[in-house]
């Protein structure tokens, strides 16, 4: 969501203050609704909006949080989660059978279906690891990231998590696909090259026309989104993307959330955004 023209008229400086009241607005909501106390396993995604989020957990104080053990998708969340006295734990530790209670992370952009882009800081896979092995998974975010359909703001296109050796070869195909500049991210102005991710592979970021959801087409009568013309739905784009040969994983996360199947959903239950007029807007899909 753009900011209107009255708050493109504030100051940088200002706007820069306005974002970060409503991430942390956001992100106290979302964890008084969703952090249960007898809650034993907490996942703690990546970004700038997650420092709130432990912020807002540490907060409650040991009489509630000292029976947690908090689950990073990287080091960003790891810091945090140590910095804020809380039970580091990881997730190749999570008892076989087990899921985490909740998992709290942001996102690059929400649709109405609460479809997601993540990836933005190059954790996605570990973020979709965490995510996926929630019985809840909970997106906080603020007002910019909140959108139609996917691609309409973030302009900067999905990140796809890749083997270095098969980059070229994924760059000729998502062209093909209809993918507008795709391109390796690059590691600038701190690293020469591609960026590394955690697990020592490349991001790749491929931007497409925004993408559909299936009420696109029942309400325009037409069929479409399977990359006719470059036109995708979330899942069918998803499910092309995860297929391409050398491709390890993908920041759209999509299809059910955790109270829609017993484990794997991608999906969050519930978003929560930080409004520029400080209150919070929450789009949920509980059934």
């Amino acid at each position: 969501m753009a900011m209107s023209t009255s708050e493109s008229a504030i100051p940088l400086e200002q706007q820069a203050r306005l974002v970060e009241k409503s991430k942390r607005f956001a992100s106290y909501q979302a964890v008084k609704d969703h952090l249960v106390a007898s809650y034993t396993r907490i996942g703690i995604g990546s970004g700038s909006t997650v420092v709130y989020v432990v912020e807002a957990i540490a907060a409650l104080g040991p009489g509630v949080t000292s029976n947690m053990k908090f689950y990073p998708t990287g080091a960003q969340s790891e810091e945090l989660i140590e910095a804020a006295g809380l039970t580091l734990q990881f997730i190749n530790k999570l008892p076989a059978g087990q899921l985490l209670d909740v998992a709290f992370d942001g996102a690059d952009e929400v649709d109405d279906d609460l479809n997601l882009i993540k990836g933005g800081g190059a954790c996605l896979w570990q973020e979709k690891i965490v995510a996926t092995s929630a019985k809840r998974f909970v997106c906080v975010a603020d007002f910019r990231k909140l959108s139609p359909r996917l691609g309409t703001n973030w302009k900067k296109g999905i990140p796809i998590e890749v083997l270095p050796m098969a980059a070229p070869r994924v760059l000729d195909e998502l062209k093909q696909m209809g993918s507008h500049n795709p391109r390796i991210r690059p590691g600038l102005p701190g690293k020469a090259g591609a960026i590394v991710t955690d697990n020592g592979l490349w991001i790749i970021d491929a931007p497409f026309t925004p993408l559909h959801l299936p009420k696109d087409s029942s309400e325009s009568g037409i069929q479409a989104g399977n990359g006719d013309n470059g036109v995708w739905t979330v899942d069918a784009l998803a499910d092309r993307l995860i297929k391409i040969p050398g491709v390890a994983e993908i920041g759209l996360f999509y299809g059910k959330n955790g109270l829609q199947v017993e484990s794997g959903g991608q999906k969050p239950v519930a978003a929560y955004f930080g409004m520029a007029d400080g209150t919070v807007e929450v789009k949920s899909d509980m059934g």
